[in-house]
């Protein structure tokens, strides 16, 4: 970095002991959450509890690995050979970026040249927003001049460019010769970024629970509440952003002083950099996270016997133990709660509100505007197979990014209209609302779509002469079931965003008075539970309840929830003429 071996060797040891560190200090944590999530999934595995929530759509089965999102030969700047090239991208429903050198080589079955997993990224189509961000990621301590600053970091030989910003690794620059597949590959990208930014975080099994437990209470332990913007991607990169996010400042102050030659030439190399960093703390926090899983593993071995044994008394205990907490922090978690957050629920639940419903109103007009066309269609060719073909392409509807996007813009409006959260309640990763509601809004196009298929099968293979008749009757069928389901969806969305948004305040506001008195209630836990029962655990359930408790029952929450319900009712009978 410095030019010298012993440099290079003083800041390898740096990023070795600091991700070191960041794993022993992690690893309490994990393993504390990872014996609570392991009882917690006996006990509803014992009691068959399930979390039933009532839908009327069909649930699309999971689709086949391998499907082809998009595939296409384009311009894509080569870091290394400092040049543009054409390359063939092949995107699947793993959602990976796979570069190969072209298109025989992806037809012959040869590796790519580069494999991009984009969690954490943003898609930028055009020079001037992508310099303003990269800018943001380079602190350069020298002061350039105007005209060095005004030099094109990546010169374009096309017109329409797509640039991918990553923040720990260097970013990707790709051309186009026109708008139209600009937008279909910037639309697509952005489904990448979107899904896997959540696919982990969605997943229900007790040991990804257990990680995000462990994540929250290592950032509390420094002080940090609420959601991260890096809580993005698999754990091994969750994990790498926490070393990363200790790491940077000490690489800055490092790196950066003794870096020599002209702007870009340095903001290039501190990218390289930074890649370079990240790739080794990723190979070292697999290597930890695999080493801890494994302690954890056969930590709850010896716990199971106990825990099925012993599972009412283990609830007994911790019911009991919530009771005594309870008594102490019920009334200054109400009185943070009047106070500091019930007077602005209703104007928070306003302003999700529009966006949030506009986006699935665009989802529906969509999909009856899709079956619409596929009905007139028939109408004037009487042509079966056609009509196969047409529902083949519906079925692909919600995988395709450049129709599905006008529904996702109307969320992204989201983004202005949060950001008195910021100075309010320190809310600041309002992509993480805006990207899990069209997740929800995807699927439900998904649903929407196979039930429809579902259905009108069911109705034209036994008699071919009122199919129109019942293309009609199945997409009104299906359009009660989306309105059902969107207005379950909604509420879940709203409530889900209320409480992640202000908790933090409740966490914060409550943490100097409450948490250095949770010690004393360890008394209450038997010896034999004490490793799948925790104050700090109940603590925050305890917390949790009330605010959600709070936002059901506040009047002025109340009041916009029934606004909304009429705001909808409005939609739906527009919508149906």
């Amino acid at each position: 970095t410095n030019g010298s071996p012993a440099g290079l060797r003083r800041n390898f040891h740096c990023v070795y002991r600091k991700t070191e560190a960041v794993i022993k200090n992690f690893s309490p944590h994990y393993q504390r959450q990872y014996a609570i999530a392991f009882c917690e999934h006996i006990q509803n595995e014992l009691q068959q509890h399930q979390d039933f929530q009532s839908q009327l759509l069909k649930t699309k089965p999971p689709v086949e690995s391998e499907v082809v999102l998009y595939e296409a030969e384009l311009l894509h700047f080569a870091e290394d050979l400092k040049k543009w090239k054409e390359r063939y991208i092949v995107i699947k429903n793993d959602y990976a970026i796979e570069i190969f050198e072209n298109k025989e080589a992806y037809q012959k079955g040869v590796s790519p040249k580069y494999r991009i997993l984009p969690a954490g990224g943003k898609v930028l189509t055009s020079e001037e927003d992508y310099n303003l961000l990269s800018d943001k990621h380079f602190p350069d301590p020298v002061a350039s001049n105007e005209k060095e600053n005004a030099q094109a970091f990546v010169l374009l030989p096309k017109e329409f460019p797509v640039y991918l910003w990553q923040p720990y690794l260097r970013h990707c620059y790709y051309c186009f010769e026109d708008p139209t597949a600009q937008k279909q590959f910037s639309a697509i990208l952005n489904d990448c970024v979107r899904h896997l930014n959540h696919d982990f975080l969605k997943q229900t099994t007790f040991e990804v629970e257990a990680f995000l437990e462990a994540v929250q209470f290592f950032r509390q332990e420094k002080g940090h509440y609420g959601s991260w913007e890096m809580i993005t991607g698999n754990e091994t990169q969750i994990l790498s952003n926490l070393v990363m996010e200790e790491l940077l400042p000490n690489l800055q102050t490092m790196i950066l002083p003794k870096m020599k030659g002209k702007r870009n030439d340095r903001k290039r190399a501190w990218f390289a950099i930074v890649e370079e960093t990240y790739n080794l703390v990723q190979e070292q926090v697999a290597e930890g996270l695999n080493t801890l899983k494994e302690e954890c593993k056969d930590l709850t071995k010896k716990l199971e016997g106990t825990i099925r044994s012993d599972m009412d008394q283990i609830l007994n205990s911790k019911n009991y133990l919530a009771g005594k907490i309870k008594a102490t922090v019920s009334e200054p978690a109400e009185k943070c709660c009047m106070e500091n957050i019930q007077p602005f629920l209703a104007s928070i639940l306003e302003e999700l509100m529009g966006p949030v419903s506009s986006g699935f109103s665009e989802v529906r007009l969509l999909f009856e505007k899709e079956v619409n066309e596929i009905s007139q269609n028939f109408q004037k060719t009487n042509d079966v197979t056609n009509l196969k073909e047409n529902l083949n392409q519906l079925m692909n509807l919600p995988s395709n990014s450049v129709k599905m996007e006008p529904c996702y813009l109307k969320v992204n409006l989201l983004q202005e209209q949060l950001q008195e959260l910021k100075s309010r309640f320190k809310f600041y990763h309002i992509d993480f609302v805006i990207q899990r509601t069209q997740n929800f809004m995807q699927e439900l196009m998904e649903n929407a779509v196979y039930t429809f298929e579902q259905l009108l099968s069911l109705s034209y293979q036994s008699d071919t002469a009122k199919i129109s008749t019942a293309i009609e009757k199945v997409k009104q069928r299906v359009l009660k079931q989306y309105d059902y389901d969107s207005s379950t969806i909604r509420k879940q969305i709203f409530q889900e965003a209320l409480v992640q948004i202000t908790l933090p305040t409740m966490q914060k506001t409550l943490a100097s008075a409450c948490k250095p008195e949770l010690q004393k209630y360890e008394q209450y836990i038997f010896a034999d539970y004490a490793r799948v029962i925790q104050v700090e655990n109940v603590y925050e359930e305890i917390l949790f309840q009330t605010l959600l408790d709070e936002t059901l029952k506040g009047r002025n929450a109340s009041e916009v929830i029934v606004t909304m319900f009429r705001m909808w009712v409005c939609e739906v009978l527009f919508t149906r003429g």
